[in-house]
């Protein structure tokens, strides 16, 4: 089985760095349009509700490959999970930059301290 490669192994490439947004843009671009003509534009059409459901459908599918060890069919439906997820982004009006914003927000903090800091859910 391949092995990823490290970070410090990995080279910056504008498709690495821009993949999800050029994604983004093109979904963005068919908000909107015929639906007979574009899947991100069907999706959208059929409402936030069919999107969460195709969303969930394709994790669970990633999931699936990753438990069972299949390398190539995890990365098919890693690349589904993020399509979905970007339609998802689309149609909530949520950009990549907020996404990043927040990673960005989070980064350089411990996980558990990151949970532990959210507001308490009060039940009742």
């Amino acid at each position: 089985m391949a092995k990823a490669a490290k970070p410090e192994e990995r080279k910056a490439t504008p498709a690495r760095e821009h993949v999800l947004e050029r994604l983004f843009e093109t979904v963005q671009s068919r908000r909107g349009t015929d639906p007979t003509l574009s899947h991100s534009a069907r999706l959208m059409a059929r409402g936030r509700n069919k999107i969460a459901q195709k969303f969930g459908e394709e994790a669970v599918e990633c999931l699936i490959e990753a438990v069972n060890g299949n390398r190539k069919e995890l990365i098919g439906e890693s690349a589904d999970v993020l399509y979905h997820l970007i339609v998802m982004w689309v149609d909530a009006g949520v950009s990549p930059e907020d996404v990043w914003a927040e990673l960005k927000r989070r980064e350089g903090t411990s996980g558990i301290a990151e949970k532990a800091s959210r507001p308490k859910e009060k039940i009742g």
